[in-house]
């Protein structure tokens, strides 16, 4: 239900192609919802089939057609029903962390590596959303926007992701500090 709910959100204030939603979860949504293009595909079909979207169908040359969504008033009603509901508090599940959890039982250097993985795929998805949040306020500043920008949600969303990439930079900082200290002699750690 929540991949449902992320796609009437973002279809919320305009209509969009399956192929600009994949888009734009990739640079924004996705740092709090992830979905592969096919789970994206296979819920817009569900939602148009169930009244919560509608599609409509853009002949276009030497490309195949594309098929434009819009959410529909009971896919506006389900996403107020949703927006009033309290929801399920946050939980934390990282195959990483399981990795760190077990260190003592298994090779070291894998962890190390892959927790250097993680940090440099933090370190790009941080500077996706930077960059994002860069084009939602042009040449305001973050207060002006506040102050008069349209386009709360996305700010506040994309806030989270840069918080939450910063906090994994961090750790995994911290994480491979402590490698390196405990395994000093190990060039790995350095």
């Amino acid at each position: 239900m929540a991949l449902r709910n992320a796609l009437l959100a973002a279809l919320a204030d305009r209509e969009s192609s399956g192929y600009d939603l994949a888009k734009r979860f990739r640079g924004s949504v996705a740092n709090f919802w992830t979905a592969t293009p096919q789970q994206l595909y296979r819920e817009l079909e569900k939602m148009e089939a169930e009244g919560l979207l509608s599609a409509r169908l853009i002949k276009q040359d030497k490309r195949p057609d594309k098929r434009l969504f819009s959410v529909t008033e009971a896919g506006r009603a389900a996403l107020l029903g949703f927006s009033r509901r309290s929801p399920k508090p946050t939980t934390v599940r990282d195959e990483l962390l399981i990795q760190v959890e077990a260190l003592a039982h298994g090779d070291v250097a894998s962890v190390h590596a892959s927790i250097r993985e993680h940090r440099e795929a933090s370190r790009a998805r941080l500077h996706g959303y930077e960059q994002r949040l860069a084009e939602i306020l042009g040449e305001r500043t973050d207060e002006e926007f506040l102050a008069t920008g349209n386009r709360l949600g996305p700010y506040l969303t994309l806030q989270r992701g840069i918080s939450f990439e910063r906090e994994n930079i961090a750790w995994a900082d911290l994480a491979l500090g402590v490698l390196a200290r405990r395994f000093p002699d190990d060039s790995r750690y350095a």
